[in-house]
């Protein structure tokens, strides 16, 4: 009989015959785990893990070859596996490209653990999870790393070097982008588009093997690797993940001689849900569904809700002229528009008013800003010429980043009237998406700034951990000081804003208050490139209001 704890042998999930084949009774004399392991979405019992195997060398990512293999795993208290408190045995094939994705149950809540697993006689890395506290447990902190937007082709992940070296974080939380879809050369460092690492495919993405191959591609970085391994992570996704700027029935990047676009979306989804170590419908099992909106409570403290704001929304308006602004501001605030989609909206709204025992901060892990950015009073001989080679700025005189939460302004409404009327306190949307380092109280209205009234909530943003930003794209360091201080002096809500470098930032929640400290580093192009501390922002319980902090958050 099995010990307290352990857990039997688990079914094939994939539906193959359960005796090994040949090449599973083998050894394999190449490396098996070449894709490192990963955890997720920690509960107080049970954490997502996750790995693929390699069962021959011609068995590549997306490549449909190699036969069915049995894995094992484990979970133990120590890192030479001598207490182990849960293990069992996983099925995969080139059905689910040898990934492997389970929910290692039967866990203490609020503890840190050591997972591996074993296939073809080899030994994965060691991985480190830490399951979530008990629902009403008391806490003091939570600390989370924050990131976004991290284009292979465009640096190395220096940020996920930096937070794999901290031993303070409970997770991290990724706001989208984790991939890019570009073939080599289209989206690389800077003005040139300087290609610093190759995307495998070398092609566009559009295919379940593409989408594979690029995950692959990713996964094989050390860094992303070393971070998988360090801490469970808690992601949602953007719009690279599938294709640029998609909406629920198409996008930007995506025409006619790409096929159908939900084909392409279902694809993109499916590898998604094989290499990630995320729940989708609730569930780490495969085909149940695509729902990746989610919540996670860590005790009292907070309740952390990650939003999709892509697979639901209406399509973004257009801004090409001669479209006059009156008639986008009537688009952009049509109330029959959604960014959310109806049902995800409620249950938003549920996340935020949870009855008595709700936690106290209300965090929403939000691909995309909802502070309201008005761009309008910036010149158009400034805006263009940066809008010549990216979307970050809104062109063609259009007063707001359609692509944002400014593009659905009835759902901001709906959202922020929500808590306003329920007088929901502790409300802190962490956004990725925008290449920059923002932080921005939430007004209801700031049509009468600077005098703009109650705030109902912050936003801290974090910056790109590669992806290019208004210096790289311009080549023109100069210019950002003018778009800030037009952009601060308009928008007197926001009170933070960096549109020059990368990095990563760490989250602090007590009682008392959040606090974001943002880090950035050096050379995109240099693996060892230094990170330094730069600012720091904080909120104080029940206040909705936003004060610089000096130093930051003790490691």
């Amino acid at each position: 009989m099995l010990g307290s704890g352990v857990r039997p042998a688990q079914a094939d999930p994939t539906g193959q015959p359960g005796a090994a084949d040949g090449a599973e009774r083998g050894k394999a004399t190449h490396e098996v785990f070449q894709h490192g392991v990963a955890s997720g979405d920690p509960l107080p019992r049970r954490v997502v893990i996750w790995t693929r195997v390699t069962p021959t060398p011609a068995a590549t990512a997306g490549s449909g070859k190699g036969g069915p293999v049995t894995v094992t795993w484990q979970v133990a208290k120590d890192k030479r596996f001598r207490k182990v408190v849960s293990k069992g045995r996983f099925r995969t094939s080139a059905g689910r490209d040898h990934t492997v994705k389970l929910d290692a149950r039967g866990l203490k809540p609020d503890t840190e653990y050591f997972y591996r697993f074993r296939a073809l006689g080899q030994k994965s890395p060691v991985g480190r999870l830490r399951t979530a506290p008990r629902k009403r447990a008391a806490l003091d902190n939570l600390r989370f790393g924050v990131v976004s937007c991290a284009n292979l082709e465009a640096g190395f992940f220096s940020s996920y070097r930096g937070l794999a070296a901290r031993e303070d974080l409970h997770a991290v939380l990724h706001l989208g982008d984790y991939l890019y879809e570009y073939p080599t050369g289209e989206y690389g460092m800077g003005q040139d588009n300087v290609v610093v690492r190759p995307h495998d495919p070398p092609h566009e993405m559009v295919s379940l093997e593409d989408y594979r191959r690029r995950h692959a591609n990713y996964k094989a970085d050390p860094d992303l690797q070393a971070l998988h391994a360090r801490y469970s992570w808690i992601l949602t996704w953007d719009d690279h993940e599938v294709t640029n700027d998609q909406w629920k029935n198409g996008a930007e990047n995506h025409d006619e001689s790409e096929g159908d676009y939900k084909v392409r979306r279902a694809r993109a989804h499916r590898a998604y849900d094989e290499w990630m170590p995320v729940r989708m419908d609730g569930t780490a099992a495969l085909g149940d569904g695509t729902r990746l909106y989610r919540r996670l409570r860590f005790g009292n403290l907070a309740e952390v809700s990650m939003l999709d704001l892509r697979t639901y929304r209406d399509e973004q308006v257009s801004t090409l002229a001669p479209t006059p602004v009156p008639a986008l501001e009537a688009e952009v605030s049509d109330p029959s528009r959604s960014i959310t989609g109806k049902k995800q909206m409620a249950w938003l709204k549920e996340s935020l008013t949870r009855g008595d025992h709700a936690p106290q901060w209300k965090v929403i892990g939000n691909p995309v800003m909802i502070a309201p950015v008005t761009f309008g009073d910036l010149p158009n001989d400034l805006i263009d010429p940066i809008n010549d080679v990216t979307g970050i700025l809104p062109g063609d005189g259009a007063p707001y980043n359609v692509d944002q939460w400014d593009g659905y302004t009835a759902d901001r409404r709906e959202v922020l009237g929500h808590i306003r009327d329920h007088q929901v306190k502790d409300v802190l949307f962490i956004t990725g998406d925008i290449h920059s380092g923002w932080a921005c109280e939430l007004p209801l209205d700031t049509s009468t700034q600077p005098l703009y009234g109650d705030s109902y909530g912050v936003e801290f943003v974090c910056s790109s951990v590669t992806s290019n930003n208004l210096k790289d794209i311009t080549g023109a360091p100069q210019l950002t000081p003018l778009v800030e201080t037009a952009i601060l002096a308009n928008n007197r809500h926001i009170k933070y804003l960096d549109f020059d470098n990368h990095g990563y930032s760490v989250l602090d929640i007590t009682p008392e208050r959040a606090q974001m400290d943002w880090y950035v580093i050096g050379a995109r192009d240099d693996a060892a490139t230094p990170i330094e501390w730069s600012t720091s922002y904080a909120t104080l319980a029940g206040t909705g209001r936003i004060t610089p902090v000096d130093a930051p958050l003790e490691a």
